[in-house]
């Protein structure tokens, strides 16, 4: 599939034919992909959890959504047969930003502007995402409750310093229903895009004048 042809498909999905697994080749494919994102200093401080096995997804939704579904969205997105978990390491990057290559002595975490092991793992989650979507795919990414963070590490065994940026739902679509947030559009263009200097929507620049 062109790469336009992607992004002009590209949606969050979030029902799925639950009678047909996704091939072993395109798991394989898509952690493969995830691996090619951009990372802070080549750090590549993420992890992703796996969850294929019925009993692996049960447990998933058990600990992150133990009330049950909680609307019809959540209901749907149930029927998944594929669930990749992103997660961050902060740790990689204090160690590899510490070492004589990049010029910092310490592992002071106030010299970064933002989290990057965050952003970096969303890279690798959005590359998943896109590969998903070239292969006749949904996936629709989501967050695992601040709350239910703790009965999600202690489920699956996940070591103290990772943190789940991110849930990916994976399978063939089926019918689905349009998000109502849909209804609000794109915001314009000249709204969030600026040239040569901040300023406000409508307001012309130096250059247009």
């Amino acid at each position: 599939m062109e790469f336009d042809e992607v992004l002009r498909r590209r949606r969050m999905v979030r029902t799925y034919d639950p009678d047909r697994p996704v091939p072993p080749e395109l798991v394989d494919k898509l952690i493969r992909h995830a691996l090619r994102a951009p990372s802070a200093g080549f750090s590549q401080g993420w992890g992703f959890l796996v969850l294929q096995k019925p009993e692996d997804r049960d447990r998933y939704w058990s600990v992150t959504a133990p009330d049950g579904p909680a609307d019809s969205w959540l209901a749907r997105m149930r029927t998944a047969p594929l669930l990749i978990v992103a997660l961050s390491n902060k740790s990689v990057y204090l160690d590899r930003y510490a070492q004589p290559d990049k010029g910092w002595a310490d592992r002071d975490e106030t010299r970064w502007p933002v989290p990057y092991w965050d952003v970096d793992t969303g890279f690798a989650a959005l590359l998943m995402h896109l590969t998903a979507v070239n292969e006749e795919l949904g996936s629709l990414f989501f967050g695992v409750p601040a709350e239910r963070v703790a009965a999600f590490r202690e489920a699956f065994g996940i070591p103290d310093e990772f943190t789940p940026v991110g849930s990916l739902a994976v399978g063939y679509p089926a019918p689905d229903k349009r998000s109502p947030s849909l209804r609000r559009g794109h915001r314009p263009v000249d709204e969030v895009v600026h040239h040569g200097r901040w300023t406000a929507a409508g307001t012309p620049s130096a250059s247009d004048t």
